[in-house]
């Protein structure tokens, strides 16, 4: 038998996100954020091409992006309930990292693998910054998939988009647990 790293089994059989509403002050310091972002890197990346980068949203941006979702929301159209919904997240926020994935050329590696590696830091991110002792949630949300908030609020160039975005804070209230999946009601074996 290999050997086994019970207390990282563990983490990984218990974790659970923090709503990003409960999350609060303090959040983690650059240091602190800087060692979260290093292990968040640490995923699978077929070509080495790192198809992603990192912003690091502090509490004085998040009162622009709110501004700019209001914004936004009302000239898509949307209803207030919805424009409210995208804007809470920054309203509400004192600390997110924005994963950014940055399609790249490449003749050997789909785009679909960059945008499953960039999936990957997200994760990484949010079980780094859990495994730290931070609360942590990832959110997108319709902000995130709106080219002209992702280009004008954060300066996305055209091959770039808004894979997920961590918030990370000091939990508030832990929340209940949620029903988890069947594993077994979803894994077949193929042994021939």
């Amino acid at each position: 038998m290999p050997p086994a790293n019970p207390d990282a089994l563990d983490f990984l059989l218990t974790r659970r996100s923090r709503p990003a509403k409960t999350l609060g002050l303090p959040v983690p310091g650059r240091d602190a954020l800087i060692q979260i972002l290093t292990a968040a890197g640490r995923v699978p990346d077929h070509g080495k091409l790192e198809p992603w980068r990192f912003i690091v949203l502090e509490a004085g941006a998040m009162g622009r992006l709110a501004a700019l979702s209001q914004q936004r929301g009302e000239t898509l159209g949307y209803d207030a309930e919805k424009t409210a919904k995208g804007r809470s997240q920054f309203d509400q926020g004192n600390l997110a990292v924005v994963v950014v994935e940055v399609q790249k050329p490449s003749e050997k590696i789909p785009a679909l693998e960059q945008t499953y590696s960039a999936g990957a830091v997200c994760l990484g991110l949010l079980n780094a910054a859990l495994a730290a002792g931070w609360g942590a949630n990832w959110l997108s949300g319709w902000p995130s998939h709106d080219v002209i908030f992702a280009q004008e609020g954060l300066g996305l160039a055209a091959h770039e988009r808004i894979a997920g975005i961590i918030h990370i804070g000091t939990e508030k209230s832990a929340p209940p647990e949620r029903p988890r999946p069947d594993i077994e009601s979803i894994t077949s074996w193929q042994s021939i």
